[in-house]
Parts: structure tokens; sequence; C-alpha cells
């Protein structure tokens, strides 16, 4: 599988001394030999991540429980999650009247620092509209180069931040440039968040092409697809309609991710991939 990448305009960060290194190799040495024994994502390096379908959560949902699956019922449906990363920005109120007009609901990843603090009436109107609203962390640091005290104020803070504004905590998270490992894993279980990765990106980040961007789209959607898109950049909420009519008209239904794996739900720990 190719390797994911999550570029943003957010500044690069130089490489810092990290507590506990020699546990962190060690770690890393783990997951090289897990790599042997065929776990299923390549992320960066020899690290291998075991990510879990939307299709399985749904398939192991506990039977005998009444099953909620809010406004539908994906394993019938061909459902396919809109997601925005790094977030919120002065493209944003445009996005989301888009959304309420073509009646869409999506998942956003939204980075703290010139974001969340910078935009926050945008934060509580997608939860207001019916948005699934997540952590992109606060500083878009790459968690797997950090230490673990960092990892914590990385993810905490925009949680804290969400939860301030939407009276709601985040339960999920999506790791910058999708680069996570076991200790990530480990942190993020321990704070109750799932990871989030994408199986569709139109790479926006390399072009204000728009039509380019909607073409990238629908080419590599498939049913339970999680779509990556970035509405910090110019030519991204410009392709939404042509996404969304795109989608629509191959039988296409939006959800959040939520209701992708509805009736499951995310694990605090574990991370989610088509």
């Amino acid at each position: 599988m190719p390797l994911l990448t999550d570029t943003t305009v957010t500044p690069q960060h130089a490489p810092r001394k990290m507590q506990g290194t020699g546990r962190r190799l060690r770690r890393r040495a783990l997951a090289c030999a897990a790599a042997a024994a065929g776990l299923t994502l390549t992320l960066a390096g020899c690290a291998q991540v075991d990510t879990t379908a939307p299709s399985t959560v749904r398939a192991e949902a506990a039977h005998g429980a009444p099953a909620k699956f809010g406004s539908v019922d994906c394993r019938k449906a061909k459902c396919i999650a809109l997601t925005f990363d790094a977030g919120p920005s002065e493209n944003s109120a445009r996005l989301l009247d888009i959304l309420k007009e073509k009646k869409v609901p999506a998942t956003f990843f939204l980075l703290g620092k010139r974001h969340i603090e910078k935009y926050p009436e945008l934060v509580k109107r997608m939860a207001a509209e019916g948005h699934e609203v997540a952590s992109h962390t606060w500083d878009h640091k790459i968690l797997t180069k950090i230490s673990d005290k960092e990892i914590r104020e990385e993810l905490n803070r925009p949680n804290e931040a969400i939860e301030k504004l939407t009276g709601h905590k985040p339960t999920l998270m999506r790791p910058p440039q999708g680069r996570t490992d076991s200790n990530v894993h480990e942190i993020c279980k321990e704070l109750g968040l799932a990871e989030v990765l994408w199986s569709v990106t139109a790479k926006d980040y390399t072009t204000d092409d728009s039509a380019l961007i909607t073409k990238r789209v629908l080419d590599q959607s498939s049913r339970d697809g999680i779509i990556l898109l970035h509405d910090i950049y110019p030519g991204t909420v410009p392709a939404v309609p042509g996404v969304i009519d795109g989608l629509k008209q191959r039988g296409y239904v939006f959800v959040t991710v939520p209701q992708l794996l509805a009736p499951g739900k995310a694990e605090p720990g574990k991370v989610y991939r088509p």
C-alpha cells in the first residue's frame, strides 16, 4: 500500500531530543518484527500499523442489543465519509454552507494552534450542524518524533479546547501525516482516542486546480471509503460540490466516520482505515 502523507501549511518542527529514546528504539524494533508477521499498513520506514476496516467494526458489533444506525445502515447502503484536516480556516464557513445546502455530514479533524483558537465560532457551528468534530493535534507535530509528554500535550490541548466550545470531548484523532506507532496507540488508548486514517487523498496540498481535486477523489473512491481533504487550501472548497454531486450520482451516501462504523464504535487505541 502507498505511503500515507498529509502535508499542511503548518511549519515543520526541527528534530528534538526525546525522552526515553532507548525505550522508543526498542518499540520501533518490535514494530519492525511485527512487520515481518504481515501487518497491513506501511506508514514510515519499517513501521507497520495494524488497521481495522469499517466493515469489520460493523460485523463485530455486539449481537443481541438493539442496533443503532442513526440515519443509515452502512451494512446495506453504499457509504462514504468526507473528512477535512487542519482547519478551521477562512474557507470553512463557505464549506459549511455547501455541506448544509447539499445535506452532507462531514468529519473535521481540527488543529488547535492558529485554527481552533482563531475560529472558535466555526468549531461551534460544525458541531451544531451535525458534523463530527475531532482532533488533528494542537500544532501538527509528528507524533512518532516527539516525547511522550509532548504527545499527550498535542492530543490533550485540542480536546480540551473543542470540549469547551462544543460540550463534547473528541473520541477520534488523525495523526499528522498519518504517522503513528505502538507508542502513539498506547497514549491514545490512555486518552480515550481512536486514530482514523484514510483511503482517498486528492493531494490538494499540491494543486489549486479544483477540477483536478474533484477528479482525483472520484477516481479513488469506493464503498466505505474515507476521503481526506483540507479546507485550508484555496482549491479544495470549490471542488467539494463536484465531489458530492459526482459521488451521489454513483449511489454513495455520505456519513460521518462514527456513522460509517455503526452499529459498532471506534475503540480507543485502535487505528481505522478502509
